[in-house]
């Protein structure tokens, strides 16, 4: 590990290479390997290979990079790698004369051409990468100026309008994502997890607890591989001499750092655990969090502006709250919209759904600004609903407890009622 990290950023690593310099096997070269990409220090693409690159927390990736374009595009790399790990900042569409192109070109650009060699230089000599369409390459000095100034060429077999528009919905894409907060965005590897290992006893955990004031600890074995958990009900009763291997709980449930803070929450919730370890692919712990802390992320990402609309957003961009009526009703009321409809020409069924379970989100909030997740629901289409029919979605709570909550949904058109669903829904947040 050491040796990836002092490699330069942008410097091609090979299993082979790495085992003849350092003398070891393949095998614990190629487990380095993989442990280095677990960490951000190197990426491995197909058709380019394993490059070092520069460490980056997920939430300061706010541009796409080069190299993430030559993945997106399925391209072939013919020079520049040092740059792959560089951020580009806009597109240059090259159908253009060259003098009219240098006008558009800049530092940090991706300049989209066909086979144009002279546009190629120019684009690196402008200090923007170069993205070359229609299968074609380049010649061997062009490729040694794009190596010289960690610039990369990159070559895709589509065509010029087909690679903008991948590049742009990966983009986009990202937009979308950014509002989606992971477990990684609030663990601070960095602070050490309180644990215990195979060997100690119930009296080394009593001496912990009462040090720490904690009362959950995971239990590592020689290879710091999670493999229990040892909380106050296990110790309960227990003789001090006893060993934590017979008494802890083993199988514990574990989180990868790549799963959204909201899954991580719903499976805190459902199995009433407090301490949650994040272990990579191998079960090796990572970090920890607590449920607090991943409530408090969830309060924090609710009240952020979303960026990026969702398929979701989409649908229920058209309908309008209502005011309660005598009944004490909330609703909500729009016009289904050609873009809704299904294979028949009437609205899609999908669509249906998601606005009825839109609205029983919206009551809950409403109601306790709760965060939830949605355990079961049942659906019944009474019958079609018409295009452009101004339909009014009635959600009504039917029963609430401290950890879930039941719901009806009404879907009313003007000859009625159209749909109804029944949801069980699970709360994250205490009532």
């Amino acid at each position: 590990m050491h040796y990836i990290e002092q490699l330069k950023v942008g410097t091609k690593l090979s299993v082979r290479r790495m085992a003849d310099d350092l003398f070891v096997s393949e095998g614990t070269a190629y487990k380095a390997i993989k442990e280095a990409e677990t960490l951000g220090l190197v990426n491995t693409k197909e058709r380019i290979g394993t490059v070092r690159i520069e460490r980056k927390r997920r939430g300061a990736q706010n541009r796409i990079t080069f190299g993430e374009v030559a993945e997106i595009v399925e391209g072939e790399l013919f020079g520049g790698a040092a740059g792959l790990d560089k951020t580009l900042h806009k597109l240059v569409i090259g159908a253009m004369e060259l003098a009219a192109m240098i006008r558009y070109i800049d530092t940090g650009s991706l300049l989209i051409v066909g086979n144009r060699e002279g546009a190629h230089r120019i684009a690196l000599e402008q200090g923007a990468g170069v993205l070359i369409t229609g299968g074609f390459g380049t010649s061997d000095e062009v490729t040694q100026l794009a190596n010289k100034l960690g610039l990369p060429i990159i070559s895709s077999k589509h065509d010029t309008f087909t690679v903008a528009s991948m590049i742009n919905r990966a983009m986009f894409d990202r937009l979308i994502r950014q509002k989606v907060m992971l477990v990684e965005d609030i663990v601070t590897y960095s602070r050490p997890v309180v644990t215990m290992r195979l060997g100690e006893t119930a009296a080394d955990f009593y001496r912990l607890s009462k040090r720490t004031r904690g009362s959950r600890f995971p239990v590592l074995d020689e290879r710091g591989r999670v493999v229990g958990m040892m909380t106050a009900k296990d110790a309960e009763g227990a003789m001090d001499t006893q060993l934590v291997d017979k008494l802890m709980s083993r199988s514990p449930i574990t989180a990868a750092p790549n799963i959204p803070i909201a899954s991580a929450a719903h499976t805190m919730a459902a199995e009433s655990i407090d301490l949650l370890p994040i272990v990579d692919k191998n079960r090796k712990l990572l970090a920890a969090i607590s449920r607090s802390e991943v409530l408090e992320a969830m309060r924090y990402t609710g009240k952020q502006q979303e960026s990026g609309d969702t398929f979701d957003d989409l649908i229920g961009a058209g309908f309008e709250k209502l005011l309660k009526g005598p009944g004490g009703d909330w609703s909500c009321k729009g016009r289904i919209t050609p873009q809704m409809s299904g294979s028949l020409g009437t609205i899609s069924e999908g669509v249906l759904v998601t606005l009825m379970t839109q609205a029983a989100r919206s009551l809950i909030r409403e109601l306790g600004k709760h965060d939830h997740v949605i355990e079961s629901m049942t659906s019944y289409f009474v019958r079609p609903v018409q295009l452009e029919s101004e339909v009014v979605i009635v959600p009504r709570l039917l029963e609430l407890s401290r950890k879930s909550a039941k719901l009806e949904v009404e879907v009313d058109d003007p000859g009625g009622l159209a749909a109804k669903a029944m949801l069980t829904v699970q709360l994250i947040d205490p009532y």
